[in-house]
């Protein structure tokens, strides 16, 4: 569904990712880890398209659509869906209002010109604990930490995207938010399906990695200064992350990878 090759972005003249190869296929889950400041923010940022992440070589395709020279919205309506690390409030606009672009644009641009809540969208409103007056609020103002990253699954909940970017959902939210999150980002993805069932895709981003004591990746990678330096089996560097840090991990895969160059010679 997803695949990068060799992936260079510049910010401001500077180089902030480096080699980047991922490939994620229809129906799995990638988890992407890495301290502050290791490139994974840029790494959805030059996703999405946004025009300050420069592309200085490399591909980035989905549904084997190069998506380097197309604008953000393009790519949006192709498929992709994200929840901000930090959205931004938007003064005047309402939860509700957002909630209807998003459904849409889901259903191809049609048209609604009444504001009103059907019983789907209370429904899944409901599912994550909002009622019928809090989506009458202003975009993120004066939302709690757990609220913002609620209206962002709602949100995506609605959209339905085929791919979902995740930045750091598990960021300044209590372990009861990001348990519900957790349970609604398995029922976003098809995760209490077959594999061979399950449509969505997505890359959780996360500094911490307490949102996969909820919902399962399929496979793990680790970025270091704008370069991936490992990947593997989920649960093992997760482990290892979280009992003995970054870089202990990062030297076991490139042993481990060393090792198994010499036996190739």
């Amino acid at each position: 569904m997803l695949e990068i090759s060799d992936l260079a972005v510049e910010v401001g003249g500077k180089l902030v990712l480096d080699g980047i190869n991922l490939r994620i296929g229809e129906g799995e889950v990638h988890a992407l880890l890495g301290p502050n400041g290791s490139g994974k923010t840029s790494l959805i940022m030059a996703i999405l398209g946004f025009p300050e992440y420069k592309v200085v070589r490399g591909s980035i395709k989905f549904r084997s659509v190069e998506l380097t020279s197309i604008p953000t919205d393009e790519r949006v309506r192709l498929g992709i869906g994200i929840a901000f690390q930090r959205p931004p409030t938007i003064r005047g606009v309402k939860l509700l209002d957002m909630l209807l672009v998003c459904r849409r644009a889901q259903r191809d641009g049609q048209k609604n010109d009444e504001a009103v809540l059907d019983e789907e969208m209370l429904r899944m409103a409901e599912r994550l604990k909002f009622d019928e007056n809090f989506l009458h609020r202003d975009v993120n103002l004066g939302f709690s930490g757990g609220e913002t990253k609620r209206a962002e699954i709602l949100q995506l909940l609605i959209q339905n995207p085929d791919l979902i970017l995740f930045d750091e959902p598990d960021s300044g939210v209590d372990i009861e938010n990001v348990e519900l999150i957790g349970e609604v980002i398995n029922e976003i993805l098809q995760r209490g399906e077959k594999p061979s069932v399950r449509k969505k895709s997505a890359l959780i981003i996360t500094h911490t990695g307490f949102i996969f004591n909820y919902v399962r990746a399929d496979r793990a990678h680790v970025l270091l200064n704008g370069k991936i330096a490992c990947s593997g089996i989920p649960d093992e560097i997760i482990k290892q992350i979280m009992e003995e840090g970054f870089e202990k991990c990062i030297r076991e895969c490139l042993s481990e990878q060393q090792v198994r160059e010499g036996e190739r010679k």
